[in-house]
């Protein structure tokens, strides 16, 4: 017998740290928690109907992860600054939206080390701390530089991007969880060797807008997963329904025996998940 519990507009994932991590699937106005239906057996499905997360207009296609066409040309959230912070052009009064900008780009901003697939480098609010070490399923997480701007933010990453990576390895970071490395030690070394670039930042926006933290302890991140899969199978919603037994949720990512589901692909589509 199967049972529908919810069907609606696919948002990412919502996580809150706990040991593990808990999540929920938030689809429209309905939720459910997915911790308590590990083992079970799920299927999830596209409808076929898309709607833009902004305006909420049906389209054909979803662009940059949940926006119709106008939507994505328009927004400055969907702008190439956004992936590129050091582009940012908010101070020469070309922002597309300013009072956006204020509220996203002009906050403070956490420059990072994570270790999901191994270590790597990156940025973002300081309130999406430790959700954004969670979307990317990083087992370990730490604060290393506190800016006031995003595009500061981007300016250190794209520093420390020339000694760590800014990518993960989507597909070891579901296979296992990361060795756990000295996150501490890493970013003592990557201080140093970056600290004459440092010094350049602090004098151009001053000392107060980057200041390199100091006594911050590592987070430590566990998901909740049964057992992690041997050879990773993406399920393409648009083509296949994803029916399985559910092992495991780490990162945006849905684990079942027969492949995973990267739910934050699909947001603004509309999906039906069913319990067997």
């Amino acid at each position: 017998m199967t049972e529908t519990t919810l069907t609606g507009q696919a948002r990412k994932l919502a996580v809150r740290l706990d040991r593990p991590v808990q999540y929920r699937l938030e689809l429209g106005e309905q939720s459910t928690g997915l911790n308590g239906l590990l083992g079970q057996s799920v299927s999830l499905r596209a409808t076929g109907r898309i709607s833009c997360i902004h305006c909420d207009r049906v389209t054909n296609k979803s662009f940059n992860q949940g926006y119709c066409y106008p939507c994505f040309q328009k927004l400055a959230q969907c702008d190439s600054c956004i992936m590129s912070p050091e582009k940012c052009h908010y101070d020469q009064g070309t922002c597309r939206e300013p009072v956006w900008g204020d509220y996203f780009c002009m906050q403070d901003h956490i420059v990072y080390l994570a270790n999901s697939s191994g270590l790597k480098v990156g940025i973002t609010r300081a309130s999406q701390l430790p959700t954004r070490w969670i979307d990317q399923g990083a087992n370990q997480g730490l604060a290393v530089i506190r800016v006031r701007t995003r595009q500061q933010a981007g300016f250190c990453e794209a520093m420390f991007r020339q000694h760590v990576t800014d990518r993960t390895n989507w597909r070891a970071m579901l296979k296992s969880d990361a060795d756990e490395l000295d996150l501490a030690d890493h970013r003592d070394l990557l201080i140093a060797e970056c600290i004459s670039e440092i010094d350049a930042l602090q004098k151009r926006f001053g000392i107060h807008a980057i200041s390199v933290l100091t006594g911050v302890e590592p987070v430590r991140i566990q998901y909740p997963v049964v057992s992690y899969p041997e050879k990773i199978n993406s399920i393409d919603l648009e083509k296949n329904t994803a029916t399985g037994t559910l092992l495991g949720i780490k990162g945006q990512y849905m684990i079942l025996d027969n492949g995973v589901v990267n739910i934050r692909k699909y947001t603004g589509y509309e999906l039906e998940l069913s319990l067997h």
